[in-house]
């Protein structure tokens, strides 16, 4: 799938595939947006605002539908999602709903984690739906305008980086965004 994906990049329609697997991305499939938004920006590095807004907006949309699906359709996955890999953190991000509510949005937006586990949780937990778009807004901008820029600017050598580090820089920001957070939340107190 890695390696079709990027083939997409190089497509003549590689922008309506970025926006296609950036709400697919978000709700149901395992592929992260960044394996086709590199190459992309790399290719028309001009272009690198254009692609990093229709990766974020076009990831905001599957994340409502991953809401959606949550909400609406959660009794009909759940057996799927207990057979995958994603059960665990689905049962992760619900703890984490309970306790942080939308700001775990953001952070999920940004990080390595699977968005689509927390679209679908906040779904089910019928999280603020104006502050889940918020959030998602915020944290998915966040990571596509990143990743976008650090291509841009860094040329051939940080895409041949990016999948061999993105996950590690993907929890390096969680982590510090999560320090943050905690930091706002008991200055709040």
């Amino acid at each position: 799938m890695y390696e079709r994906v990027l083939q997409w990049s190089r497509h003549r329609h590689a922008e309506r595939y970025l926006a296609a697997l950036s709400v697919a991305e978000s709700s149901f499939f395992p592929v992260p947006v960044d394996v086709m938004l590199a190459p992309m920006v790399l290719a028309t590095r001009d272009r690198w605002v254009r692609l990093a807004t229709i990766a974020t907006l076009y990831s905001v949309l599957g994340g409502l539908i991953g809401y959606a699906i949550g909400y609406g359709l959660f009794d009909s996955i759940e057996p799927w999602l207990r057979e995958s890999h994603y059960w665990e953190a689905y049962e992760t991000s619900r703890a984490w709903f309970d306790d942080y509510g939308v700001w775990v949005v953001f952070v999920a937006g940004f990080s390595p984690i699977p968005y689509k586990v927390f679209t679908i949780a906040a779904g089910v937990a019928v999280l603020n739906l104006p502050g889940f778009f918020i959030a998602s807004l915020i944290g998915r901008a966040g990571r596509f305008f990143l990743v976008a820029g650090l291509v841009k600017a860094g040329g051939q050598a940080f895409e041949d980086g990016l999948q061999k580090h993105v996950e590690r820089i993907g929890w390096a920001v969680a982590v510090i965004a999560a320090l943050v957070i905690a930091w706002f939340m008991m200055r709040g107190q």
